[in-house]
């Protein structure tokens, strides 16, 4: 049996940590966003066993857990990558993650490519990793191979469908969904960030962050995005040729989007539909609202707490039988 201290703690310890949820926060468009853990990167990265919970990683990839994740040094013929070990689900989501490309060489290449795909942990030779995927690919290009008028940097989103091929040689350019110049990215004065957001059949932008603190540059966006894989991995990749460059993650913040305004507006035009009654709506909290969600906290706790009362009164019983 249980020491009854032993189940107390328990007790204390599931409210808390049912409690302490981080519940997120909504701006002022309305859409509310929590963070998802499982895909977001900090320093420092490892646990102590040197690995890290909810990320692969391997090739050439270093990681310093007080500074950033190496894709490559600044050597030649290197790759790496990292991916996620588990698919991110969400339907509506935010992706910003936070990153150097940096070396000493005034000729420089390939560049890192950020994958929402069904493949995982492939190594191949696209900026690291395999060819004909299926999902969606950005790649930060740093090296021009072959595209007259096209201002290097050149930052590309590629939606693969397990049959399409990267063309290397042409920069993918047949296969571009869509993209920008990005002159700046690399040896930036600042941070340099980027930030996918995506909106399930709604809309899909990119937005990055080269040129000063706080002042996002818009890269492409579409009210048409294409069709994520339901399952997709989140991942991190990056090569090195006869030229290089250190390719560098510092962070990553995933969070799950929900428009409350939209929500908020199906309820009031369906209620506006039935304008012959003008008896209040009486509110029913659904199942996933967060007073549902405080509910369930509370009768968990309850239960928890009757059972350690009921396992204490039994215990008192049974010590007052021995006399």
């Amino acid at each position: 049996m249980w020491p009854s201290l032993s189940l107390s703690a328990l007790w204390l310890a599931a409210c808390a940590v049912a409690a302490g949820s981080d519940t997120g926060s909504t701006n002022e468009e309305g859409i509310r966003s929590i963070p998802l853990r499982t895909h977001t990167l900090n320093p420092p990265y490892l646990d102590s066993d040197m690995q890290s919970r909810w990320f692969d990683f391997g090739g050439d990839t270093v990681i310093r857990a007080d500074k950033y994740i190496r894709l490559t040094p600044d050597r030649g013929s290197r790759e790496g990558w990292i991916f996620s070990r588990v698919p991110l689900t969400a339907t509506n989501w935010e992706i910003e993650v936070e990153f150097q490309i940096h070396g000493n060489g005034n000729l420089h290449g390939d560049g890192f490519a950020m994958w929402l795909t069904k493949q995982r942990a492939t190594p191949g030779p696209v900026f690291g990793s395999t060819d004909r995927f299926e999902g969606l690919g950005i790649f930060f290009d740093t090296y021009k191979n072959n595209r007259p008028g096209t201002v290097f940097p050149y930052v590309m989103a590629m939606v693969g469908d397990g049959t399409k091929t990267y063309d290397k040689a042409n920069d993918g350019k047949d296969n571009e969904y869509m993209g920008c110049s990005a002159r700046g990215i690399r040896n930036a004065n600042v941070r340099t960030k980027a930030r996918l957001t995506y909106f399930q059949d709604k809309s899909l932008k990119l937005e990055i962050q080269y040129k000063a603190e706080d002042q996002w540059e818009l890269c492409f966006e579409t009210n048409e995005p294409p069709t994520i894989p339901s399952v997709a991995y989140l991942g991190f990749s990056a090569e090195t040729g006869e030229l290089s460059d250190n390719h560098d993650i510092i962070s990553v913040s995933t969070k799950n989007l929900y428009d409350t305004k939209r929500a908020d507006g199906s309820a009031n035009r369906a209620g506006a539909s039935k304008g012959k009654d003008k008896r209040p709506v009486k509110q029913v909290e659904k199942k996933g609202s967060w007073g549902w969600f405080f509910f369930k906290l509370i009768l968990f706790c309850g239960v928890l707490g009757g059972g350690y009362l009921g396992y204490t009164a039994w215990r008192a019983q049974k010590r007052s039988h021995r006399f």
